[in-house]
């Protein structure tokens, strides 16, 4: 399938086949029981992303949101400042 005909699908999902997906992503397998391959889990995955940003859903609510809170210390001015620094 093609990019365009991809977002095309996506511009037509319903609220019902996003929930849908969206529940098939986190159980990795269909409402009738069936597993989703990797391909499917992908696919999936995409299509929620993109009727996310197409219908606004409040960034809270998206899939894979984590919120981001500074640490009690704080005062970072640039987000490369506020950044983990991993030590082996």
């Amino acid at each position: 399938m093609n990019e365009m005909n991809f977002d095309r699908m996506v511009a037509q999902m319903t609220p019902e086949m996003y929930e849908n997906f969206k529940q098939a992503i986190q159980l990795r397998k269909w409402p009738d029981g069936r597993p989703l391959s990797a391909e499917q889990t992908e696919l999936c995955l995409e299509a929620v992303i993109k009727y996310e940003v197409i219908h606004a859903v409040p960034e809270a609510q998206r899939v894979g949101y984590l919120e981001r809170n500074e640490c009690a210390s704080g005062g970072h001015d640039t987000a490369e400042e506020a950044a983990l620094k991993w030590i082996n």
